[in-house]
């Protein structure tokens, strides 16, 4: 029986975070995706009203579900696997920057999968270009008007920017704060305490975020990308800035914060207690 357990541990460390981050994934997306439309309705630069206002507030929805699954579950297991690889070969002071690795890691791969998905999906959101078309035809549209860099992965620098912000607050910061639990609690820590922390980690982050965000979006939903070539970071934020001043730069700031305080007790509330109850019953059926 102890030969069994020591051939099974590389299966319970990779599948376990890998089914855990696809049902979180999923969970959080579905949730609290009209929210989602809303945000990205009052960051559109038509404006609230013409992007869509408050119809359709489920529009996109199974391009996110049929995506968050593979998309999170490649963001655990990459940020679970270099947390495990790296933690031995630092003192605990320096925990911080092995989880910023870590997340940076995560995001980055998982940005392969996620920015295609959110191409398709702000598109039909603000109906953009999309004349009722299902998410691979506009896929197809952008592929064709403006290749691959341009047009399926419009974007991912601007994506990878701001969630790479985002990972160095949100992860260091629900893993400083469960620690802290921790601390005052026997070193024990249930998934609704974990819950908590990933609700108070992803607000802050969101917030902090939030021009990132902006610009992200407005440069996604553009529809002369190929032509201006202007649509960088740094001048859609200078513009928006000319434009609305420093208000401006924190647009859709409050239902993104809220998604994120509400998502993050969601999905690290439901990583933590998938991720726990896979490794105990599934780890004792591969053991037994």
């Amino acid at each position: 029986m102890e030969e069994n357990k020591s051939a099974k541990p590389p299966l319970r460390s990779y599948f376990a975070p890998l089914f855990a981050g696809a049902i979180a994934g999923v969970s959080v997306d579905v949730a609290l995706y009209p929210l989602d439309t809303l945000k990205t309705r009052l960051q559109s630069q038509q404006g609230f009203y013409k992007a869509g206002g408050f119809k359709g507030v489920y529009t996109g929805l199974l391009t996110v579900a049929t995506s968050s699954m593979p998309t999170t579950a490649l963001f655990f297991v990459s940020y679970e696997a270099t947390k495990t690889l790296a933690t031995p070969l630092v003192t605990p002071q320096y925990l911080p920057f092995v989880h910023m690795l870590a997340a940076s890691v995560g995001e980055v791969l998982a940005c392969v999968i996620r920015v295609p998905t959110e191409v398709a999906k702000q598109r039909k959101q603000t109906y953009v270009g999309t004349e009722k078309k299902s998410s691979i035809g506009i896929l197809l549209q952008a592929f064709r008007t403006d290749g691959v860099r341009n047009g399926v992965y419009r974007g991912f620098f601007s994506t990878v920017v701001r969630d790479l912000p985002f990972s160095f607050i949100e992860l260091p910061l629900w893993e400083w704060l469960k620690s802290v639990i921790r601390e005052r609690n026997d070193g024990q820590i249930n998934s609704f305490q974990s819950a908590l922390c990933g609700s108070i980690a992803g607000g802050f982050a969101a917030a902090a975020t939030t021009p990132l965000d902006l610009a992200k979006t407005r440069i996604m939903l553009a529809e002369d990308y190929a032509e201006t070539r202007k649509l960088r970071v740094k001048p859609v934020l200078s513009e928006i800035y000319a434009v609305s001043g420093f208000r401006g730069l924190f647009a859709g700031v409050t239902p993104r914060c809220t998604a994120f305080m509400i998502g993050g007790f969601v999905f690290f509330g439901v990583y933590d207690k998938s991720k726990s109850f896979f490794e105990s019953n599934y780890g004792y059926v591969y053991n037994r």
